[in-house]
């Protein structure tokens, strides 16, 4: 009996130093770890502010606590760190990321640049919708996109496949606007170098960033917004036209609507793909917490970080809804955002009604 109850303790003692990987809970996983944040825009950009907080944050909700270290990964309007999300970071849950908004347009419009598919991300959502503005400095006698058909205007961009790139490219291509476009600007350049003059304005920035960033730019009206672009008007900018509202036709119309879904991907958080699931479910859930979170709310508020979630879910199916964006105003896109293309709509579809001026 003796020797039947040693050969029992044994054998129990093998079986729970062989429990297999899979039986490991999320907090045993975390804890202890370290989680790598990834984030592709500038430092002092707002998507480092925003990825920094919100991170820090799901720590306390993240079962196991975590510590979150902020790595930046900046370059190539956001591609090489995005690139390095997919096919260089461990997929286990241990890399979190904040890439550019205009990532996934980027894959449907210029899929020769990417290395990667956004659909197969996991996205955990995004921590505030604010539209977009291209705007011109206050001194610089452009206040509106019909001023800008008038005369040449200077416009600072960071990557070629960022928004305000991108934006100015297609005012350009589709209603003959004169911005001159200058690519390789970090976002906090772009700010110093309308400041001194060395360019009239900036492609694209949230209206968030102006308000979390410069506030005193906000205060003093430094800044002249030509057009805006989101689901519908800023309720601080009620007078600068949305982008959609500036088409002339259907085709017009899809093209902007189109680029304007960079603006409900945001300031994202993400991971990799393919995390095991019960963790995914963890790092959803800490999200959703930390944006209820009271604390979070009171230190965003007082770094007037707006916070407007959209979650994991409506993430997901606006990613999915941009890679299926039909082939027809896929070719009217690529027209609209490279140079020296010409937007000619009525070469570029099948149907000539999408091309008649709307009454």
């Amino acid at each position: 009996m003796r020797r039947f109850a040693l050969l029992s303790t044994v054998i129990g003692s093998l079986v729970l130093t062989h429990v297999p990987a899979g039986a490991e809970t999320v907090e045993e996983f975390y804890k202890g770890k370290t989680v790598t944040v990834i984030v592709t825009g500038a430092t002092g950009s707002i998507y480092d502010l925003s990825a920094r907080l919100v991170t820090r944050y799901m720590s306390e909700h993240l079962p196991g606590k975590p510590t979150m270290v902020v790595k930046m990964m900046v370059g190539g309007g956001h591609l090489i760190g995005t690139n390095w999300l997919y096919n260089v970071a461990p997929r286990d849950g241990t890399v979190l990321a904040s890439i550019g908004e205009a990532i996934p347009i980027t894959q449907v419009l210029e899929p020769e640049k990417v290395k990667f598919d956004v659909s197969k991300f996991n996205w955990l959502g995004n921590p505030g919708l604010s539209n977009l503005v291209l705007s011109t400095w206050a001194d610089s006698g452009v206040k509106t996109i019909d001023d800008a058909k008038q005369k040449q205007v200077i416009i600072g961009a960071g990557g070629p496949t960022s928004p305000s790139g991108q934006m100015p490219r297609a005012l350009n291509n589709i209603l003959g606007t004169k911005f001159k476009i200058i690519v390789g600007f970090p976002s906090t350049s772009i700010d110093l170098a309308m400041e001194r003059g060395e360019v009239d304005g900036r492609g694209s920035a949230q209206v968030s960033y102006y308000k979390t960033v410069r506030p005193h730019w906000v205060a003093e009206n430094k800044l002249n917004h030509l057009v805006q672009w989101g689901p519908k008007r800023d309720p601080s900018l009620p007078d600068v036209p949305l982008l959609t509202e500036l088409a002339r036709n259907e085709a017009e119309r899809q093209v902007f609507a189109l680029l304007s879904s960079s603006v409900i991907v945001g300031r994202p958080i993400l991971t990799t793909p393919d995390v095991p699931a019960d963790r995914l479910a963890a790092l959803k859930e800490a999200f959703a917490k930390t944006m209820k979170d009271p604390n979070f709310l009171e230190e965003a508020k007082k770094l007037n970080l707006e916070i407007n979630p959209i979650y994991a879910d409506e993430m997901q199916k606006l990613i999915n809804d941009v890679i299926a964006t039909k082939p027809e105003v896929v070719a009217l896109a690529k027209a609209a955002i490279n140079e020296g293309e010409v937007f000619d709509c009525a070469k570029l579809v099948k149907d000539a009604k999408l091309c008649e001026e709307s009454k």
